[in-house]
């Protein structure tokens, strides 16, 4: 976005007397809207009320909260580096006194040197330990996808540490935290070696696993190759049993879980499988066409089963071909996931009849992953799907709050962050009014104080507070 362009519209915005959702289009606040099936209710009922502009002319917020940039790309980083652009998927644990840290994504593809942690002509480079990088990229265009850990104080609401925590991957989009304090990060590419002109080194498409570590280094860059090479997107861990499911960024794409044959241990290896709706094979759960003889309807529960996979590192990148050729279910674009209380959400961005969105609920078997599944199956259903732009567009990542809410991200150049109930009920808890860029990480300290989110294009991670709710 034009510099000169945002900074005139934040001062038109801050100028308002009163700048509330209705001033934005977002919401009729008197009124509930029917969203097919769930309700949209006025924010005084179940959110923190009308939106204002923040007097930083970034976001705005509800009455009685703050928020503050903690993280700008192209800052120096406690490791030397920079902070690199297009940040992403994020999560947050617990450190040391009132330490988070933070382990964050940024989705840039090879030779991206602009977006990179070296500087704009790679100067940095050399700086660094090549057999610590994925895909060195013949010291000429390596993988400038990375993730950064940030040691954040939450008592004086600043950085302590920032550094480079793996290097040489390509578009680590989202990902997932795991209960053993590692962040899984998941290349959204299919790129192979010999492509960017000849200089990749390395096949792409895998899941990596980076500590959640208060000191400064680089992870060993293990692609997890029993994960399945595709264009992964999240992940998340049911802690009960340490199976790993995964969304994909395709229009067509599947919904995986992988069993791992060592709990916590993912690169020993494991079973990927693929989602299937029980006597439904190859069902098409996107709600896309007027002539679709089948709707997945909202609000109603499918049993579930799981379709085993083979030549998961497959070079062709067919993995959700062959799964939905042998009765797995389709998907539009799945982003976000996370647990709840034995319970998983996931967005699919171009979901529903205008391709606006779903949120699917799974709640997982009693006998999740056991010979003894069949007895009492998991269960899938459709948790949402507005069709309706007022409420939410292209929803992406997602967490869910320290209440119950699922808290997510739109994906588009004004973004919202919309806030859902586990009844169905719909609340703005944010709109970017500073950059035209999407909301992307949104995620909770481990205390609930803090929300910590990114703005992509601009490279910025923001730290919101406020009057939150406890459970």
């Amino acid at each position: 976005m034009n510099n000169k362009n945002d900074v005139s519209r934040r001062k038109f915005l801050l100028k308002s007397s009163v700048v509330g959702v209705g001033f934005m289009g977002l919401f009729n606040l008197t009124q509930n809207v029917s969203a097919n099936g769930r309700n949209i209710s006025p924010l005084s009922e179940v959110g923190y009320g009308p939106l204002k502009a923040h007097k930083d002319g970034i976001l705005m917020l509800p009455d009685g909260f703050d928020v503050k940039v903690i993280s700008t790309k192209g800052n120096k980083m406690s490791d030397g580096f920079f902070v690199p652009g297009r940040a992403d998927g994020m999560a947050a644990f617990k450190g040391n006194a009132d330490k988070v840290i933070l382990v964050r994504n940024h989705e840039n593809s090879i030779g991206a040197s602009s977006e990179g942690p070296f500087g704009q002509k790679n100067e940095l480079l050399s700086k660094i330990d090549k057999n610590k990088m994925y895909d060195y990229g013949k010291g000429i265009k390596p993988g400038m996808g990375c993730t950064t850990n940030i040691v954040f104080n939450e008592k004086t609401q600043k950085i302590e540490t920032e550094f480079l925590s793996i290097a040489g991957t390509v578009r680590n989009c989202a990902g997932g935290l795991t209960p053993w304090n590692t962040w899984i990060t998941c290349e959204e590419t299919v790129e192979k070696a010999g492509s960017a002109g000849g200089y990749a080194e390395k096949d792409h498409g895998y899941n990596f696993e980076v500590p959640a570590t208060e000191k400064i280094g680089l992870a060993d860059p293990i692609p997890l190759t029993g994960m399945g090479r595709f264009n992964h997107e999240a992940v998340s861990v049911d802690p009960r049993t340490s199976i790993v499911y995964q969304t994909e960024d395709t229009s067509d794409g599947l919904i995986y879980r992988y069993i791992p044959n060592e709990p916590g241990k993912l690169a020993k290896g494991g079973r990927l499988q693929a989602m299937m709706i029980k006597d439904r094979k190859s069902f098409d759960t996107r709600n896309w066409s007027k002539l679709q003889s089948e709707k997945f309807p909202i609000g109603e529960s499918f049993e579930v089963s799981w379709v085993d996979l083979q030549n998961v590192e497959s070079p062709d990148n067919d993995l959700r071909i062959q799964g939905f050729e042998n009765g797995a279910a389709r998907f539009a674009r799945g982003e976000g996931m996370w647990f709840g209380d034995n319970e998983l959400y996931f967005a699919c961005t171009n979901g529903g009849h205008i391709s606006k969105g779903q949120v699917f609920k799974y709640i997982p078997s009693q006998y999740e992953g056991t010979v003894r599944e069949k007895e009492s199956p998991g269960k899938l259903e459709l948790f949402i799907e507005p069709n309706n732009t007022e409420i939410v567009k292209s929803c992406d990542n997602l967490t869910i709050a320290p209440w119950g809410d699922i808290i997510m991200c739109e994906d588009v150049s004004e973004p919202n962050l919309v806030g859902v109930t586990p009844d169905g009920k719909f609340y703005m808890l944010a709109s970017n009014i500073g950059y035209k860029s999407e909301f992307a990480g949104a995620v909770f300290s481990p205390s609930g104080d803090t929300l910590f989110l990114n703005i992509q294009e601009p490279g910025i991670t923001l730290a919101i507070t406020g009057p939150w709710k406890r459970k």
